[in-house]
């Protein structure tokens, strides 16, 4: 059975005791605590994006498998929406976990929306390429990707389609629609983060070796933030 080694991120609740005095030896936790100088609110979307890394190596049935018990410190997430990965409709073979199920409008063809996102690379232990969080503008607050559903520029638009403003969907990109093209977007903008993200892809002594499915799938997290119609 082929092997997948990547870093999974779990999502502290805002009202829990500190990670860092947990016990669990069986696991290795990093905390990327947000900086005092951002809003409130962007505090919180930050904290519940932040990556808590989970060193582990399964397959990729186990993968595709995780329990809501894999989930249990997402705040504010629906029973009944933490389930399991599914196949997203049209999208090529793409597979959705809702961690958070929001509240608001859906979008539609033509309308502009933004998301906050992590890319991640299933390979190389789940190194993080792109973050909108790493992105900021003058005041220090991040800046969340705009752009328009429907233009088939944004790789990540069949996870967008059925989402609602305030949701947060984990989803899995195979190699055919992920970065195999390398025009569309969201692209890092560092180029030294773009160059590394496509020499690991395209690595030709390990696509010889079949290891192209690992090598090409990654992982986003995305919050659907506003939708403009």
């Amino acid at each position: 059975m082929t092997m997948l080694s990547f870093h999974v991120p779990c999502h502290p609740t805002l009202h829990s005791s500190p990670l860092s005095q947990q016990s669990n030896q069986s696991r290795k936790i990093t905390i990327t605590s947000s900086s005092s100088s951002l809003s409130t609110s962007s505090k919180s979307r930050r904290l519940l994006l932040s990556t808590c890394i989970i060193i582990s190596t399964v397959s990729p049935t186990t993968f595709f498998s995780f329990s809501s018990a894999s989930l249990s410190l997402t705040p504010n997430a629906s029973t009944d929406a933490i389930r399991k990965f599914y196949d997203l409709p049209d999208s090529g073979g793409v597979k959705a976990l809702d961690l958070r199920v929001g509240s608001g409008s859906t979008p539609v063809d033509g309308d502009q929306v933004a998301i906050h996102y992590y890319g991640r690379l299933a390979a190389k232990q789940g190194w993080r390429f792109d973050s909108t969080y790493d992105h900021k503008d003058s005041t220090g607050e991040p800046i969340p990707f705009i752009f328009t559903l429907g233009s088939n520029k944004v790789r990540i638009e069949a996870a967008v389609k059925s989402m609602k403003v305030g949701g947060i969907r984990r989803v899995v990109i195979p190699p055919s629609q992920g970065y195999q093209n390398t025009t569309q977007e969201p692209l890092p903008p560092n180029f030294f983060d773009r160059q590394r993200l496509f020499t690991t892809i395209f690595n030709p002594t390990r696509l010889a070796n079949g290891e192209g499915s690992t090598l090409g799938t990654v992982i986003f997290d995305v919050e659907l933030v506003n939708v403009k119609h």
